[in-house]
């Protein structure tokens, strides 16, 4: 696979730092000017708070058609419910993002770090997800205990895809799984996490494993670092990477 239809690369968050103004057209409000480059952003601020239908409806007007937003799941959901009891919330959000029509991408589901799998919450809440929203999913689990097979199968049997993180919190993180149908990269910045710039050879890297991804898959990559700047520049460089490839 090299840049098309079902290729997303960006950051999370659509900021331009002013080290990568000269990048982007001078015109346009932020996100119009980071979408005419990158082709993908990444929704973290509905983690902290729910935004309005108009909101999410003129950020969908800002882009072009082909661009997708991934939204994160609320906190209140993932982290003070840790999954349980979540109708009223997940119905709240999903009536909220759908005003993002076709450019509403995957939904991401962050866990805590200390969230341990357990199949019969984690089962739950997927079949509440699954029985409300059709669309692609992708959980990022922070515990070593969703690298088993029981984790595993789980995901596959609700469609829903394991995020491929850097730096991953345990082995299997660091390559993507679950649902093959989704891939989906969430760079945090290495060594340290939300600062540091990925150098070239590690950019390469995941360039050559989006290379490999099949032409029916779906593949995302986000970039994280964003404290000191780095996610934009990143994200640029990989996509010229690929681009380089036709």
């Amino acid at each position: 696979m090299t840049t098309s239809s079902r290729l997303f690369i960006g950051t999370a968050g659509w900021s331009i730092p002013r080290a990568s103004a000269e990048e982007f057209a001078d015109e346009g409000t932020h996100l119009e000017r980071y979408a005419s480059r990158l082709s993908g952003a990444e929704i973290n601020s509905s983690f902290y708070r729910p935004h309005a239908q108009a909101v999410y409806a003129r950020w969908a007007a800002s882009t072009p058609p082909a661009f997708r937003f991934a939204v994160k799941l609320p906190k209140a959901i993932t982290h003070e419910q840790q999954l349980a009891r979540a109708g009223p919330a997940l119905d709240r959000f999903l009536e909220e993002t759908a005003a993002l029509g076709e450019r509403r991408g995957p939904i991401l589901v962050q866990l805590p770090p200390a969230f341990a799998f357990d199949a019969r919450v984690v089962g739950r809440f997927l079949t509440l997800l699954r029985g409300r929203y059709d669309g692609p999913v992708v959980c990022e689990p922070r515990h070593a205990t969703w690298a088993s097979a029981a984790a595993e199968a789980m995901l596959v049997r609700h469609r829903v895809a394991r995020v491929a993180a850097d730096p991953a919190r345990f082995a299997a993180a660091a390559e993507p799984g679950g649902w093959p149908g989704l891939v989906y990269y969430r760079l945090h910045g290495a060594p340290r996490v939300y600062w540091s710039r990925y150098e070239p050879h590690r950019l390469e890297a995941w360039a050559a494993a989006l290379r490999r991804v099949g032409p029916d898959v779906t593949a995302w990559c986000i970039f994280d670092n964003t404290a000191s700047g780095s996610a934009l520049p990143n994200a640029l460089e990989l996509t010229q990477s690929l681009r380089r490839d036709g």
